[in-house]
């Protein structure tokens, strides 16, 4: 007959491993642990990464991830300065830098940085004008960054990046912006073609110009356009000559007159 184990030796064993399971605490290299001792944090509190070793129902530890923390900032009912009624999300990157404020001073770092978010972005973006907020992006970001950044620093929260995803505008400011841009591009077109008729009139007056002096060069303009006309075209072209030319001939005619009387 085999002997039994004692159920009191079970149980022993049982708490032994209870004991270690919860005296021994393995931290991954990005996580860290805030320790208490009866309520009280420890002097140095911050514990990992590695093994820690815990005193079993006297201390208990809270693991903070330091993973930089990307969250979506869900759509926000905004009216811009230049009253605009528009939607806008955002997301945002932030991390722990501080374990032991991030769990002492807020309930919920997480859910705090996420509202937050919320109310600054509806501030700041309601003091901005639309083209503002549609052309200086950027600066918007970098304003947003700061504002909660500096918000969050007292939770050891360290806010590295905002940034505005979508601005959607109402189907009225669609159409009126399209028919802006439009009136826009007409502009710069008509603006475009005068300049180029302007440059064009000051070519033709200082060729003009030229010819007016230099009557050698109206012949030689002449006799090239005719040239090209006979190239392009068979038919019979009347082409206008030019008095100088004849001049020459009409001198020699009057002296062969005098000679002959």
């Amino acid at each position: 007959m085999q002997p039994q184990i004692p159920i009191v030796l079970i149980i022993v064993i049982i708490f032994i491993l209870y004991v270690l399971a919860s005296a021994i605490r393995i931290l991954r290299e990005y996580e860290r642990g805030v320790v208490f001792r009866l309520g009280r944090v420890l002097g140095g509190g911050v514990k990992g990464p590695g093994l820690i070793l815990l005193i079993p129902i006297i201390d208990k530890m809270v693991k903070v991830s330091l993973r930089t923390v990307v969250m979506d900032v869900p759509p926000q009912d905004v009216i811009t300065q230049d009253n605009v009624s528009i939607k806008v999300n955002a997301v945002i990157y932030f991390r722990v830098i501080d374990p032991q404020k991030a769990i002492i001073e807020i309930e919920n770092y997480l859910a705090g940085t996420s509202q937050l978010s919320q109310t600054t972005l509806r501030s700041v973006l309601g003091q901005s004008e639309l083209d503002e907020l549609l052309s200086q992006r950027e600066k918007i970001n970098i304003r947003l960054q700061q504002i909660i950044d500096l918000q969050t620093e007292p939770w050891g929260v360290k806010v590295t990046h905002v940034e505005v995803k979508q601005i959607d505008l109402p189907q009225e400011m669609q159409r009126a912006m399209a028919k802006q841009a439009e009136a826009e591009r007409e502009r710069r077109a008509k603006v475009i073609s005068a300049e180029g008729e302007f440059q064009a009139s000051q070519r033709l007056s200082d060729a003009a110009k030229i010819l007016s002096e230099q009557p050698s060069a109206l012949t030689l303009r002449y006799l090239q356009t005719l040239r090209e006309i006979a190239t392009e075209n068979n038919s019979t072209t009347i082409f206008p000559v030019p008095i100088d030319i004849l001049k020459p001939f009409i001198k020699i005619n009057d002296e062969e007159k005098k000679i002959g009387s």
